[in-house]
């Protein structure tokens, strides 16, 4: 992070935000509701995301992590949803976030059009501060710890009972392609989302998505009841991780931003682990203009690319890392590749129901459609979707397998 305003752009340089940084005023009229936290000092840095403002301030009680969303994307209710997880996730031990409450016990504020959640920023290394979804680890003792600490996760999520969350831009959830008729229910997605549901363009894109996904989605039909729901993060990158130290030997010590956070499945939080580090996705919208806007001259670079790159060492190391706390069952391996292929299709239409209904921005929608939702199903269909899948298919055979208890799946 830095204290420069600004933010990552869809073709992964730096851009103007879209949402107004946090200022000091703000941020002490905000903090004077938790005592836990002190007034604040210093605005130390301002995060680069995108979807939201936030920034690690320094306060007299220590630094905290504030987010401003608006409201249209994290009412206090649906804030909450993440909050509750959080907390379930602390009680089980894991190393993630404590959420701070006011004098009165409420941790999502709302005021005006924006929401506010002030977060404990964990102990630990800021490693990937500035990394951007789709770009890989620096080392393949990186991956590893980092398919450990989503095991770890995973462990401690179980128990957790809540409903999957209700329709709302930039969530990662996984309802189309766990259903058997995944076109009726695309059709129900959408109509969830009238942003979505009246723009002609998306229709065309899902439709085209539809098609390019449905051999996967066929082999995954079958695993799907060995699937168990579970709590997931869906956004494991190298940058929502803290790290030991900043060496190649630096170990995963907490997992933060659980904004996407769904009722899935494991294997479907693993496949999104994948998709985000192992694939650099970036190369996919280079071209003559890196402004986010698709022209003549980039669209075969949008739904060909043939030479994305793709991080198989890291791809086995994240892979080793998570099977060592979590072992998968053969039906969760069997179901990693074709699920890999899929997991990205919700996320990109989430994103696109983000750009249109709130941004009211049609060219962002287009690139998450045609880029992210098409251009990737078109990219599994292809040679280097092929060697990753085929990569994952040949783990889950040649893995060490655990010896399976009587009556287990």
């Amino acid at each position: 992070m830095s204290t420069t305003a600004k933010a990552h752009g869809m073709d992964g340089t730096l851009v103007e935000p879209d949402w107004a940084p946090l200022a000091l005023a703000e941020v002490r009229a905000l903090l004077s509701q938790f005592p836990e936290c002190g007034e604040p000092i210093e605005i130390l840095s301002v995060s680069p995301r995108p979807f939201s403002a936030a920034s690690v301030v320094a306060t007299r009680g220590g630094r905290v992590f504030i987010k401003r969303h608006h409201r249209t994307v994290r009412d206090a209710e649906r804030l909450l949803e993440e909050h509750r997880f959080l907390a379930h996730l602390l009680g089980a031990g894991a190393p993630a976030p404590r959420v701070f409450a006011t004098a009165s016990g409420e941790t999502a504020i709302q005021t005006g059009e924006w929401t506010y959640e002030v977060h404990e920023a964990p102990e630990g290394v800021d490693l990937y501060e500035d990394a951007l979804s789709w770009t890989p680890f620096r080392c393949v003792a990186h991956a590893h710890s980092a398919g450990q600490a989503l095991a770890r996760l995973h462990l401690a999520s179980e128990g957790f009972a809540a409903a999957r969350r209700k329709p709302r831009p930039l969530v990662a959830s996984f309802t189309i392609f766990a259903a058997q008729d995944a076109g009726a229910e695309m059709d129900r997605y959408l109509a969830a989302r009238p942003a979505l549901a009246e723009d002609a363009a998306v229709r065309r894109a899902c439709d085209q998505a539809l098609e390019l996904l449905a051999p996967f989605h066929a082999q995954l039909l079958p695993l799907l009841p060995a699937l168990p729901e579970l709590w997931t993060h869906n956004d494991l990158h190298a940058s929502n991780l803290l790290w030991s130290d900043a060496g190649p030997e630096a170990r995963a010590t907490a997992i933060i931003d659980f904004g996407l956070a769904d009722r899935t499945n494991a294997v479907h939080d693993l496949a999104h682990a994948i998709e985000r580090n192992i694939v650099e996705w970036l190369v996919l919208v280079e071209g003559k203009q890196r402004s986010g806007i698709r022209d003549q001259g980039s669209e075969s670079r949008l739904t060909g690319a043939a030479d994305v790159p793709i991080h198989l060492d890291h791809l086995h190391a994240l892979l080793a890392g998570y099977d060592s706390v979590r072992p998968l069952s053969n039906e969760e391996a069997a179901a990693l590749a074709p699920m890999t292929a899929l997991c990205h299709a919700e996320f990109a239409l989430s994103e696109a129901d983000y750009f249109l209904g709130v941004l009211h921005s049609e060219e962002k929608a287009r690139l998450a459609c045609e880029g992210w939702l098409v251009g990737h199903a078109r990219w599994f269909r292809g040679a280097g979707g092929r060697r990753l899948l085929n990569a994952i298919e040949q783990w889950a055979v040649t893995r060490n397998r655990r010896p399976q208890k009587v009556g287990e799946q």
